[in-house]
């Protein structure tokens, strides 16, 4: 494989005895290819997060998810994605690839559920913003994150949002080129892939973005689909079914199997597998709580044809972010086990 040879020769170029700079103390997680400790680096004490891979688990080598992870934490430095600390390979009959992350306990979707904690408006406007401000990054240095969702923004010790798990991310790739559609975890999948689209913008991200807003807005999960189909016809409810008209190309894409006369007639209520677009009066029931420029920036967040959905720079320049309440600072944010007031 020429990129786990890439990978190898310049991001993991690591000894064995570094191993010996970090104490695992104990295990938080388990997954099919790799186990999470808590340790700490032996010169400075400073908590981290080692993630160990089993390398000869895979008949190629190194596990694709791995490789990337390494290259693009190598790649992308910034305050609001998780950094990226040390690499190391343990020697042994079972090698492992070992990556020492900063150590993050909580995450958005952790917040989101816990019941005892109220959030503001302000409180929301500081989420988005510090998950923009790192995708932004990564969109900048041409990397689609393919993965966001709540559980995969995590929460530092001063309420700083940082995105994390590169597994799915790759470089964007050029106008024709092909890529798997089953990328980003489903509730937070873009029409585009629903579609089986292969050929596909950063805008996967932006609409994964749009559907994190609604679950902060509304404490739930917006479009929780238990199958694909589902997934689609639970999109489609929401936002309408796409047409020719109101998507050019749309009836081209592989999985696209709606009738034209059935989406040009479509009533609310009828359960004929097409939806009518919402109405701003509908959206705003919807989201009762949101301020006009929060409506806004949802639709424009959540356009079903991708070429209509804003980007990283419109998102953070968007009225939204000017008007008040101003973002809440970080350090000021709720936390896990800290009940809070309105502001």
């Amino acid at each position: 494989m020429q990129l786990e040879a890439q990978i190898t020769k310049h991001h993991i170029r690591r000894r064995i005895e570094k191993r010996e700079r970090y104490k695992k103390e104990r295990k938080v997680g388990e997954g099919t290819y790799a186990v999470v400790y808590i340790g700490k680096q032996q010169s400075t004490g400073r908590v981290v997060a080692i993630k160990r891979i089993k390398v000869g688990q895979f008949k190629d080598g190194l596990d694709m998810s791995a490789i990337r992870e390494v290259k693009f934490l190598s790649e992308v430095r910034h305050a609001n994605v998780i950094e990226l600390i040390d690499v190391f390979v343990s020697a042994g009959t079972a090698r492992t690839l070992n990556l020492v992350l900063e150590y993050l306990s909580a995450d958005l979707e952790m917040i989101i559920k816990d019941r005892s904690i109220v959030f503001s408006a302000a409180d929301i406007k500081s989420w988005m913003a510090m998950t923009l401000a790192g995708l932004y990054h990564c969109h900048r240095h041409n990397i689609l994150h393919r993965d966001l969702k709540p559980n995969n923004l995590l929460i530092s010790p001063t309420g700083h949002l940082k995105l994390a798990d590169f597994g799915l991310a790759r470089q964007q790739p050029g106008p024709y080129d092909v890529m798997t559609p089953t990328v980003v975890t489903r509730w937070y999948r873009a029409p585009e892939l629903l579609l089986g689209s292969k050929i596909y913008t950063r805008k996967i991200d932006i609409w994964a973005v749009g559907i994190i807003f609604a679950e902060l807005m509304l404490r739930t999960p917006y479009l929780p689909g238990q199958t694909d189909l589902e997934q689609l016809d639970l999109t489609f409810r929401a936002f309408g079914t796409p047409s020719e008209e109101t998507w050019p190309g749309v009836s081209e894409l592989p999985d696209y199997f709606f009738d034209p006369k059935l989406i040009a007639t479509a009533e609310p209520g009828k359960k004929s597998g097409v939806y009518p677009y919402p109405s701003r009066d509908e959206m705003r029931m919807r989201f009762s709580a949101a301020s006009e420029s929060a409506l806004t920036f949802f639709i424009r967040l959540t356009m079903l044809d991708p070429s209509n959905r804003i980007d990283t720079v419109d998102c953070l320049s968007d009225m939204y972010f000017k008007e008040a309440p101003r973002a809440t600072k970080p350090e000021q944010l709720p936390k896990l086990g800290k009940k809070t007031t309105e502001n």
